[in-house]
């Protein structure tokens, strides 16, 4: 896959691609049917398929205060993408000026004059140009005018939890349903579970106190699910390249929470407990956690004794949804 980051390099491609734009944070279920779409219109024509991205999100530059948190870090992104099929990922890192153009000087001065695609696949919600003003409604107008096509995926619909209701696929319901916890839900709009990535670090040192080590993760930056103790797997790597996708996966009891048991300080915790025996050092890797099912809420301790109990059992209980 080439991954091309600069307006030099844009103009270099092949005039005639199939084109979806848009954030692809997550490459959910949505995202893959555009993207299997614009495949199959480009193998019709013989020419690539190509996806535009955006590094950070256009609300970081435009509204910071009401960005969306990370669900896909630009590395996990593009192999996500690659995995996908796309042939051509163009990263757009300074936005500002295109945000500001209108719909109409989008089209002709940025894509017609460095792209020129022949087919422009989005889905119904799409929006581009200053105040995100144009919608499939111009685009399709446009593309009438400076000759390409525009495709309308339709919305993802996928059924979830045990009423089977039918939600639309969106980044905006997966972080959504993450920061409720309900991780096995956002796994099923998503595609897969949600890997959440970062450092292990320096920690209290209370777990192995209690006989039950575990890794101190600094997260990259992603979206945190809510507090509470979860069933899952940890990858271990040792760049942030190599845990964003694949890896062996190895089963573990995971924990988001504050500090509360024994200390007055109450910082946000990350820790992964692997239910293994003779875990290696983890100090200074890179891990992958994914998230498979929520356990229980987190709740303080008034001793060790209970606390180490209580982390027997839900080494326990995530044994029994791994296994």
């Amino acid at each position: 896959m080439q991954i091309v980051e600069s307006l030099e390099q844009i103009s270099r491609l092949p005039r005639g691609m199939v084109l979806s734009i848009g954030n692809f944070d997550g490459v959910h279920r949505g995202h893959q049917t555009i993207i299997a779409t614009a495949r199959r219109a480009a193998e019709q024509r013989g020419v690539q398929t190509a996806v535009m991205t955006f590094d950070p999100h256009p609300a970081v530059i435009l509204r910071p205060d009401k960005a969306p948190g990370v669900l896909s870090p630009l590395p996990q992104k593009l192999r996500l993408l690659q995995t996908a099929g796309v042939e051509v990922v163009i990263v757009i890192r300074d936005s500002l000026r295109l945000l500001n153009l209108s719909p109409s000087d989008f089209v002709d001065r940025f894509l017609m004059s460095h792209l020129s695609p022949s087919v422009i696949v989005e889905g119904p919600n799409f929006t581009f140009g200053y105040g995100r003003s144009g919608t499939m409604k111009t685009l399709t107008k446009l593309g009438a005018e400076r000759g390409f096509e525009v495709i309308e995926v339709p919305l993802t619909e996928v059924r979830l939890g045990k009423d089977r209701r039918a939600v639309a696929c969106s980044s905006s319901m997966i972080r959504e349903l993450l920061e409720k916890g309900a991780v096995f839900e956002a796994a099923q709009l998503l595609s897969r579970l949600y890997r959440l990535m970062g450092s292990v670090v320096a920690g209290r040192g209370i777990g192995r106190q209690l006989g039950f080590p575990t890794a101190n993760v600094h997260p990259v930056g992603q979206i945190l699910p809510a507090e509470g103790v979860y069933a899952g797997y940890v990858v271990v790597g040792d760049s942030l390249e190599q845990v964003c996708f694949g890896g062996l996966r190895r089963p573990a009891a995971l924990s988001i929470g504050r500090a509360k048991t024994f200390i007055t300080d109450h910082p946000l915790l990350l820790e992964a407990h692997l239910l293994e025996d003779n875990v290696e050092a983890l100090y200074g890797k890179w891990v992958g956690l994914d998230f498979m099912e929520w356990l229980r809420n987190q709740r303080r301790f008034t001793s060790h004794e209970d606390l180490s109990e209580q982390i027997a059992q839900d080494c326990r209980d995530a044994l029994a949804v791994l296994i």
